[in-house]
């Protein structure tokens, strides 16, 4: 004795099984879902990268506005930015290029 089911159990069934396909992909793919959360945290450690290095190149920057302030001047460094911006040299130099 085989038991079939009645058509409005089968599709209650089938309903029910898309329900949960649905559900399924969603938790996945969806806008909330795993491969976006996934992908948000890869952002979000590439972007601390970026702003680490930031701050690195903002704290050198700082050490080198105080190295030129009026407050502490830094002559082995006003020696260098004069040389590399207007190209100064002394008179006992040699430029190899």
């Amino acid at each position: 004795m085989s038991q079939r089911l009645s058509i409005s159990a089968t599709v209650l069934l089938a309903l029910a099984v898309a329900l949960g396909l649905y559900f399924a992909f969603a938790a996945v793919q969806g806008p909330s879902g795993i491969l976006r959360r996934i992908q948000i945290e890869a952002e979000t450690a590439e972007l601390a990268a970026e702003r680490d290095k930031l701050k690195a190149e903002v704290q050198e920057m700082q050490n080198l506005t105080r190295r030129m302030s009026d407050e502490y001047l830094d002559l082995d460094l006003l020696d260098e930015r004069a040389r590399e911006i207007l190209g100064l040299i002394r008179a006992d130099e040699v430029i190899l290029r």
